[in-house]
């Protein structure tokens, strides 16, 4: 696993955190974030687009055609439109998924199988990255995060 060159403190200082830089802040943990999960799913053989594939899709009682897949999916990553495509593709030559002849996909047995398998890695890695983060502290950043984003939204419209 790459980390950042500089990692947070373990006893941060209030005043000095509070005037340190959100925009490297939040790109070093999604950097390390997300490369801590895709290792791990590598591991597993998969992809965090094939994960989403599979959970939107088992979610789905009608399942989801490849178009339904693309919209819900597609604003997550760059080229997302395209990623989901090939994940589908992947899933169906694994057997995970199915397609039937209007073109909805559904979990096979052998893709609920490893879904499973899966969702228990997908947990462990969640408490891993968790350790120590009550989910009240969580929730606060998550909340902070977001009202970052909806300020800076709001700015950008009145410019």
């Amino acid at each position: 696993m790459t980390t950042t060159a500089t990692t947070a403190p373990a006893n941060p200082d209030n005043t000095a955190v509070a005037t340190q830089p959100i925009g490297y802040w939040s790109t070093a943990t999604s950097k390390t974030v997300l490369q801590y999960i895709q290792s791990a799913m590598a591991r597993l053989d998969i992809t965090q687009p094939h994960w989403w594939v599979i959970n939107h899709v088992n979610d789905s009682d009608e399942g989801l055609t490849r178009d339904e897949l693309r919209v819900r999916l597609g604003v997550f990553v760059d080229n997302g439109q395209e990623m989901v495509g090939r994940a589908a593709d992947g899933l169906l030559a694994r057997g995970w998924l199915t397609a039937d002849a209007t073109g909805r996909l559904r979990l096979t047995d052998t893709g609920q199988e490893a879904r499973g398998r899966i969702k228990e890695r997908v947990d462990g890695l969640r408490a891993e990255i968790h350790e120590g983060i009550p989910d009240e502290e969580y929730v606060i950043a998550l909340s902070v995060l977001q009202r970052m984003i909806r300020n800076v939204e709001a700015k950008a419209a009145q410019a």
